[in-house]
């Protein structure tokens, strides 16, 4: 890896972190054109430390309410007149919803970073599920709000996150999509996929930091930043897209672009890794 493909892997984490696209797929596609080893141990970690950046920027853009977050929780921890607050309600949410892809992260680790690192589950994933988002947006019924907002959203949303494991699905089109099926509205779905991403994001990369090795810290720090930047703007650009538009509308690239896989592979013009 050099320099060059640093700041291409940042710039493609940054823009597709938090779109229904699939930044895992994106990544994984563009370290097959950098001829790159995609299922080089030292590759996969590093695009896992990337994504730190791009959690950065999610905490950056709500620190505001990430810190009125953690307060409300600890002060509800302490008064039990505190515990029907938002904030105090959105701790246990963004806790609870998290342990289901630590617990099905560790226990596929192998398999994320082996088999599923493969061209063949990227182009598959892209199309299979662009169905379902479709499916979600219809039955989407949009009528609740953060403030309506339960525990059994977080667990449904949490459970639905594991799926995205697989590279292709998309982290943020799978809890979106979950978010809607449950009847919240687009941003709320939203929002809750971003408090959902930090801690597991965040975890994935600083679990993953050990294994770039054969990779320079200058390279990393790079991707990182650009990831940092471009992230930032896209989770401002899609907070504003989610309020009028529905997350179908990027169902067409995902299904063109795995199309454009599939055929590649099934012609042998690429091999899947």
């Amino acid at each position: 890896m050099n320099y060059l493909d640093s700041v291409v892997l940042g710039i493609v984490e940054g823009l597709t972190e938090f779109l229904p696209v699939s930044s895992t797929g994106h990544l994984t596609i563009a370290e097959k054109i950098l001829g790159l080893r995609i299922d080089d141990d030292a590759v996969t970690a590093y695009t896992a430390v990337i994504q730190m950046g791009a959690i950065f920027a999610v905490i950056l853009y709500f620190l505001r309410d990430i810190i009125a977050i953690v307060r409300g929780w600890c002060v509800g921890l302490a008064k039990s007149s505190q515990r029907g607050t938002l904030e105090y309600r959105m701790g246990w949410y963004t806790i609870v919803g998290t342990i289901p892809i630590g617990i099905v992260g560790l226990a596929a680790k192998d398999l994320v970073s082996g088999p599923l690192r493969s061209l063949w589950w990227v182009g598959g994933a892209l199309v299979a599920w662009s169905a379902v988002i479709v499916w979600a947006e219809r039955v989407a019924r949009q009528d609740r709000g953060e403030r309506a907002l339960t525990m059994k959203d977080a667990v449904v949303v949490g459970l639905v996150q594991c799926i995205a494991l697989i590279p292709g699905v998309s982290r943020s089109g799978a809890t979106i999509s979950a978010g809607l099926v449950r009847g919240l509205d687009r941003v709320t779905a939203t929002r809750l996929s971003f408090f959902l991403s930090i801690p597991a994001l965040l975890a994935a990369g600083l679990f993953e930091l050990k294994d770039v090795h054969g990779i320079s810290a200058g390279q990393t720090i790079v991707g990182t930043v650009i990831a940092f930047v471009v992230a930032y703007a896209s989770v401002a650009w899609l907070l504003r897209f989610v309020s009028h538009h529905s997350i179908a509308k990027f169902v067409p690239y995902r299904v063109v672009l795995g199309v454009i896989v599939l055929l590649l592979l099934a012609t042998g013009v690429v091999n899947a890794t």
